[in-house]
């Protein structure tokens, strides 16, 4: 089980683990031993409760796929089951995010001093500009 949140847990049996041949350099190990580990995880077909799978969905990230599949490639360490658990943390964390409710702006309007003093540097900064100017001669 994978606690996600104090109410939410995510069984194992909801992930899908696939070794591959991490890229990149490495030497001769990396050209004979699969480390890399790609996580699939199906949004739809897991049990997530369901809001959780529209706020998931509905992440703008480029890892998650039209038909609903999150696909996590970690290749950071050279053991299997370091990736395995870097994959795992990654996608609690990006669960977590989706469940992270954003705070809704209020418009503010600038007082009135704040208007003024951007006034006042704005014609300080246009007297100095004027300053740079060429001379012209009147004869």
């Amino acid at each position: 089980m994978i606690q996600i949140t104090e109410t939410i847990s995510l069984p194992l049996q909801d992930l899908e683990f696939q070794q591959i041949r991490a890229s990149g350099p490495g030497g001769q190990h990396v050209n004979k031993v699969a480390t890399a580990v790609q996580l699939r995880f199906d949004i739809h077909g897991s049990s997530l409760p369901d809001y959780c799978k529209n706020r998931l969905q509905q992440l703008n990230d480029h890892r998650i796929t039209e038909s609903g599949i999150v696909i996590i490639k970690a290749q950071q360490y050279r053991s299997l089951e370091q990736n395995k658990s870097d994959a795992i943390q990654r996608l609690r964390l990006m669960i977590q995010r989706a469940l992270k409710k954003t705070k809704k702006r209020i418009a503010t309007r600038p007082t009135r001093t704040s208007q003024k003093k951007r006034l006042e540097r704005k014609q300080h900064k246009g007297r100095r500009k004027s300053l740079r100017q060429k001379i012209t001669s009147y004869e």
